[in-house]
């Protein structure tokens, strides 16, 4: 059998394979289902220095190869998911977490993570400059190389812990904001978060969703994803976690050949909750097939 294990800014997993936040929750909703202790690790839902409500409802328009979603970072505060969502984490899950953080100023940032950095349980902070569903939110901060180093800068001074900038498709020069994270401290990067779409009601004449714009997610943005992930991996000296319509065992190894050292897996988990299971339990099969021995050793193996 191959090896699967993988080092993720010195962690081990022992997978790639690892659910993108907004699809999984705080983890112990899936672990109903089945035991998420196989998962190399996952990226909890985006946490905010005070608690949000979220955006007007509806916040889902379906698509032909995906969905848009404008949820609007829905949660209830780091200080409830201290006190309350990681002690119930703990009970079903047992590998360090990725904790995914949001903010509206860089202070905000450096304010949540250095609570989250405290936190045993947190392996990870996934710092999301690049969230396109709130009005004067992360995208303003992932579009521009300097506001992207800022808050890099700004949240490695207060932590200890390994600082993973994930950031917008959104731009037109993705290889400069990841360079931009990476001579500001930036331990990884993790991308696509979701492209930004919009869906008409031709029987209304109006937008499907309250916010009208949303973020675009699923199987159509798969090879725009492998794209982005190749160029920052060929950029950086620095580990990438690759998402963007990732839904089987074939589309993992794929993104670990453009330079992924780990995977997210988002959309798909709503679709179908038990795909990053069934992606882990395939991938030897997917690995034999195509005379792969050790998943360490094809990151970035393209030729």
């Amino acid at each position: 059998m191959g090896k699967l294990n993988v080092n993720l800014c010195g962690i081990e997993l022992a997978n790639p394979v690892i659910p993108a936040s907004g699809t999984f929750g705080y983890g112990y909703e899936f672990a109903e289902l089945y035991d998420i202790n196989e998962l190399g690790t996952f990226s909890f839902k985006g946490t905010t220095r005070d608690a949000r409500f979220g955006n007007p409802t509806p916040r889902i328009a379906e698509c032909s190869a995906g969905m848009i979603n404008a949820v609007g970072l829905q949660n209830p505060g780091v200080d409830k998911v201290i006190s309350e969502e990681l002690p119930r984490l703990a009970k079903c899950f047992h590998k360090p977490v990725m904790a995914n953080v949001s903010g509206f100023s860089v202070e905000d940032y450096a304010y949540t993570c250095e609570k989250l950095d405290k936190e045993p349980q947190v392996g990870w902070l996934e710092v999301n400059v690049s969230c396109p569903n709130v009005h004067g939110g992360g995208m303003s901060f992932g579009t521009q190389p300097q506001a992207a180093a800022e808050v890099t800068r700004a949240v490695k001074a207060v932590t200890t812990k390994p600082i993973i900038i994930k950031l917008s498709p959104n731009v037109t020069d993705i290889v400069s904001i990841a360079k931009a994270c990476e001579d500001a401290g930036a331990d990884g990067i993790s991308l696509i978060n979701t492209l930004l779409g919009m869906r008409i009601d031709l029987r209304t004449r109006k937008p499907v969703i309250a916010n009208k714009m949303g973020g675009f997610s699923g199987p159509a943005i798969f090879p725009v994803a492998v794209r982005m992930v190749y160029q920052v991996a060929q950029a950086v000296n620095i580990p990438v976690v690759g998402m963007g319509g990732v839904s089987s065992a074939e589309d993992v190894i794929e993104m670990m050949l453009a330079g992924a050292t780990a995977v997210e897996v988002g959309a798909a988990n709503l679709v179908h909750p038990y795909i990053c299971r069934d992606i882990i339990r395939d991938l030897p099969n997917v690995m034999e097939k195509y005379k792969i021995n050790s998943l360490q050793e094809i990151i970035g193996g393209i030729k």
